[in-house]
């Protein structure tokens, strides 16, 4: 109870990102929130989880994973290029995170009981990842980030363990 009175905006129907020291919210709209459903025990209601899932699957999914930020959000950076400096101010402010598709994956499933709807939906969200996978830069393995804008270039460490591992756990929660 005391999560959900912390972090549930009611008005906009997810998670607040945190809350700052002075008790306001941050509502940026981050991916973060996902995990409060995709793990076993949730502390959400069902239709909290499921404003959860709808508000990330429109607002931060990509066919690569999860941004870091909205693209509604002012800080949102869509490309990760450039020096050093301005590749870091992209990392968490648009950056796309294939590792989080896992979790994503098992939320969706979940909200949606598992049904043979939801799993064959779900398999569309992994489809561009494991066509990357099989036929684009270091096949067999799942880059560590892709660019939050399409085409959603590949950035980063071109072989991610937790990229690759978080693609087969969904795939398996979608076909095992």
């Amino acid at each position: 109870e005391s999560f959900r009175d912390s972090f549930w905006n009611e008005r906009r129907g997810f998670l607040n990102d945190c809350i700052w020291p002075d008790g306001s919210p941050d509502e940026s709209i981050r991916p973060n929130q996902i995990f409060a459903v995709s793990l076993p025990f949730s502390p959400l209601t069902h239709q909290q989880q499921l404003g959860v899932v709808w508000t990330v699957e429109k607002k931060l999914l990509t066919p690569c994973g999860l941004r870091s930020l909205s693209p509604d959000d002012k800080r949102y950076k869509g490309r990760y290029t450039g020096p050093q400096r301005q590749r870091d101010e992209a990392y968490h402010q648009g950056t796309d995170w294939p590792f989080l598709l896992g979790h994503f994956v098992e939320a969706y499933l979940k909200v949606n009981e598992f049904s043979d709807e939801s799993k064959k939906r779900a398999g569309g969200f992994i489809a561009p990842l494991l066509n990357h996978l099989t036929q684009d830069g270091c096949l067999g393995q799942v880059a560590e980030i892709f660019e939050g804008d399409p085409p959603h270039t590949p950035k980063g460490c071109l072989a991610q363990a937790w990229s690759t591992g978080e693609l087969i756990r969904a795939y398996m929660m979608i076909n095992g």
